[in-house]
């Protein structure tokens, strides 16, 4: 009897769970497979509504800003040759000097006086020298005594040069028209070539140096006009660049350029700092697209272009930036559709509609 019950029970169980399979297995097949008209996610992509821009030649231009400093035309610091006591200083701190102008003397009284020796001493070599030449014409004398006599003359004539020349290095002067500084000697000081007597420049015209990244080099040439102002004031001054450093900095990446500009109001101080604003022009036909398009990645910048109706990305280089455009060196050309939104959304081969394209 119990045997015939537990017969019956497991039949039961078994008919249940046949029924249970044969019901649940065709909705599982049917929700594996999707129909056609379901939203399946995993094997059919979206399509991505997006705007876009057909890419045409035209003017683009931007304004790069930098740092500079400001350099004297000419500069440098006055040091005597010679170690010496100073008897004389003949120039007012801060004020302009023309070139060869005295400003410092030295005492020279000992070379003064070799040389006024040396002077004296010359005239009797004269007549000495003059007289064994008359001698040797008239075969009264030889050549010899006469070519030694001719020999203490000239080494005299050197000594005498010789003094002259220290004498001069007892006094510094101008060395070009310029601005004298403030001075660091007195009258009785004993200064040697190491001591610095005063700084002395020329600021009119006015330099100034500035660098720009390599990638901006191209834009750089001699006569480029660059603006620029300093903090103390909001005056836009205009220099042109006349010099450019014939290699790039390895370190910094960049180019340092050099401008020039007219200071005759001495307005402009040298070693001030200023702001530097350059106009990168590109060329008349450049291409350019939305600064929004541009995307990065580990491989660099690239932008999305439209083809058959999917996202195609394409790696490009990239010229001067403007607020609302970038130019593009290479990687697209004239004609071809740059997808300008929606870009976080695509993938490439992304599937995409144009709500809105710009010619």
């Amino acid at each position: 009897m119990k045997t015939s019950k537990s017969i019956k029970f497991i039949a039961i169980i078994g008919i249940s769970l046949l029924l249970i399979l044969v019901l649940v297995l065709p909705k599982l097949g049917k929700d594996d497979a999707g129909g056609p008209g379901e939203k399946g996610t995993r094997k059919i992509d979206p399509v991505v509504s997006v705007n876009a821009m057909i890419i045409k030649p035209r003017k683009i231009s931007s304004v790069f800003l930098t740092s500079g400093t400001l350099l004297s035309n000419e500069e440098t610091e006055l040091r005597s040759e010679v170690s010496g006591r100073v008897t004389e200083i003949n120039f007012t701190e801060g004020s302009f000097v023309k070139k060869g102008t005295l400003l410092v003397k030295l005492n020279d009284a000992e070379l003064t006086a070799q040389i006024q020796k040396d002077i004296s001493n010359l005239e009797l070599v004269k007549d000495k020298t003059y007289r064994q030449k008359i001698l040797f014409e008239k075969n009264a004398s030889s050549k010899e005594v006469y070519d030694a006599a001719q020999n203490e003359l000239n080494s005299i004539k050197a000594e005498i040069e010789y003094l002259k020349a220290l004498i001069l290095k007892t006094e510094i002067r101008a060395p070009f028209d310029g601005k004298i500084g403030l001075r660091n000697i007195s009258v009785g000081s004993i200064i040697s070539p190491e001591k610095v007597i005063a700084t002395f420049q020329d600021s009119d015209p006015i330099k100034l140096d500035f660098s720009v990244p390599q990638k901006y080099s191209h834009y750089i040439s001699k006569g480029v006009e660059v603006k620029f102002k300093t903090p103390s004031g909001g005056k836009v001054y205009t220099a042109k660049v006349f010099a450019i450093e014939p290699r790039i900095d390895a370190n910094s990446r960049t180019l340092r350029v050099r401008a020039i500009c007219s200071n005759e109001r001495n307005e402009l101080i040298p070693g001030g700092f200023a702001d530097v604003e350059l106009i990168l022009s590109g060329l008349d036909k450049s291409l350019a697209a939305p600064t929004q398009a541009l995307t990065q990645d580990i491989k660099g910048e690239k932008l999305f272009l439209y083809k058959n109706g999917k996202a195609s990305p394409i790696s490009v280089k990239t010229g001067i930036r403007t607020d609302i455009d970038i130019q593009i060196i290479s990687g697209i050309e004239e004609g071809d559709t740059v997808i300008t939104s929606g870009i976080i959304q695509l993938r490439p081969g992304s599937r995409v509609r144009i709500s809105e394209l710009v010619h």
